[in-house]
């Protein structure tokens, strides 16, 4: 490097992962081989989110910024030969979003180091990434509780002249998942043909839309299940599981130019029908007394209109004598709708048709699963630790979601490309959170100023060993 022997940045305890609101601390290392001058040297803290059209181009068609601070630790002067430190320290903005890296964006944070010297001479660089996690907790998402369901009914023809019908309807147990977590599937198919339907198929599904003037979708199948076909004239029901692999979270809360969605899609190969069931990716589980509340219903209708209340609920209230409620009213008989089978199927649609015998009328048999698949996977760095999990400061898993498996490299994170991301992951030899009993200092706040107002942090001018 000529006159500089060593320029490298450094964290605080080596930690690379933060949080939306933590500070981040380090030094600049300097070794001088020889004394020379410089104008300034200076420390940047950023984070922004680049879109491109091309996949896993760096030549940004739109982008948006974070933050942008920066901090001189050392005026003009003259750089003497030996060994230099020289502290730094940012605050990062509440509300940055989680890190991101996939094939037509990235959301990037880094730490960058300059050199400024005289004109003519050689300026130094120097620049570590790390990256952000806020937690998505899924009991703070709108409309989570409870099942996430779908049905359909499509008419179609065969062997040219016979027109036949099947009813898809699938259902997972919950609307909210965090990774490792395994879907609860239950589909059921009416056959109400004289062909047996191909195989059924239920995948795990990632679209992932990139907003410039002609947004990118990148869909892909992350997880992939598949049944036996239904027999003519039968119904059955196939029961399946799908575990939930390291994946991005649902929402990049902060981040307008991304956006990522999960659904479960669930289809018949022959005839070709289709349904999906929305869900959520998160970090923080849905509450299992939350989840239990919303399977009891708190009240019934009863026939003539009128609503009834459990005994539990009505126990301790006092009795009062009250008039027989009226009858309602019979609306008049309305028409009855025609049937419409149209290409597009909404994720929350009843069954466009009720058929005799679609649900309930014939005996359920019980479909077999023919294959699982992990999808997607690619790149050197496809197959992640089974002991790999996502880390956050003061984060903490229950012991059914930790897996024993072999140690993960502990130099630095492991990427997951299979998911159509890259997210840092730690295995638990490499996780190394800050200690608890460590006060959090704040520095100045400079997100409203590209230069701080206040004198940057004191340093010496060797390094202590």
């Amino acid at each position: 490097m000529g006159k500089l022997q060593e320029f490298e940045l450094t964290f605080d305890n080596n930690k690379v992962v933060y949080s939306p609101g933590e500070s981040i601390s380090g030094t600049l290392k300097i070794k001088v081989a020889q004394s020379f001058q410089c104008k300034a040297i200076k420390v940047n803290c950023n984070g922004f989110c680049g879109i491109t059209n091309k996949v896993n181009d760096t030549a940004w068609t739109v982008e948006e910024q974070y933050f942008n601070s920066t901090v001189s630790v050392a005026d003009k002067g003259t750089l003497k030969q030996g060994d230099h430190c020289f502290p730094f320290k940012f605050l990062i903005p509440a509300t940055a979003p989680t890190s991101f890296e996939g094939n037509y964006g990235k959301i990037i944070y880094r730490v960058r180091a300059f050199v400024d010297t005289p004109r003519f001479a050689k300026d130094y660089k120097a620049e570590r990434p790390f990256y952000l996690l806020s937690l998505l907790n899924l009991n703070e998402v709108p409309d989570i509780l409870g099942p996430s369901s779908s049905a359909v009914t499509r008419q179609f023809t065969y062997l040219l002249v016979k027109t036949g019908t099947v009813v898809l309807q699938a259902q997972s147990d919950m609307k909210g998942y965090t990774p490792g977590q395994v879907i609860q599937l239950t589909t059921n198919i009416h056959n109400q043909s004289g062909k047996t339907t191909g195989t059924v198929v239920a995948s795990l599904m990632q679209r992932v839309t990139y907003e410039t003037k002609r947004p990118t979708h990148d869909v892909r199948a992350i997880a992939e299940v598949e049944g036996a076909g239904v027999k003519a004239g039968k119904e059955a029901e196939w029961k399946e599981q799908i575990i939930v692999p390291p994946l991005p979270q649902s929402s990049l809360s902060g981040c307008e130019l991304i956006k990522i969605e999960y659904y479960i899609k669930v289809s018949l190969k022959s005839p070709e029908v289709m349904l999906t069931l929305p869900i959520h990716i998160g970090n923080v589980s849905l509450d299992k007394r939350a989840r239990a509340s919303s399977k009891a219903a708190p009240s019934t209708s009863a026939p003539d209109g009128t609503t009834t209340t459990s005994a539990s609920a009505t126990a301790d209230a006092p009795t009062t004598p009250t008039m027989p409620p009226r009858p309602a009213p019979k609306p008049a008989p309305r028409p009855a709708p025609r049937s419409r089978v149209s290409s597009y199927i909404s994720p929350s649609a009843p069954p466009a048709e009720d058929h005799e015998g679609a649900v309930g009328g014939t005996t359920s048999e019980a479909i077999p699963t023919k294959s699982h698949s992990q999808l997607g996977a690619s790149g050197p760095h496809a197959a992640v630790s089974p002991s790999a999990f996502s880390y956050a400061p003061g984060l903490t898993f229950s012991q059914n979601q930790r897996h024993n498996g072999p140690a993960a490299d502990s130099s630095g994170p492991l990427f997951c490309v299979s998911t159509g991301a890259t997210i840092p992951f730690f295995s638990e030899s490499s996780a190394t959170p800050m200690p608890t009993s460590c006060p959090l200092i704040l520095p100045p706040d400079y997100r409203n100023s590209a230069y701080p107002q206040e004198a940057p942090p004191s340093y010496d001018e060797s390094c202590n060993t």
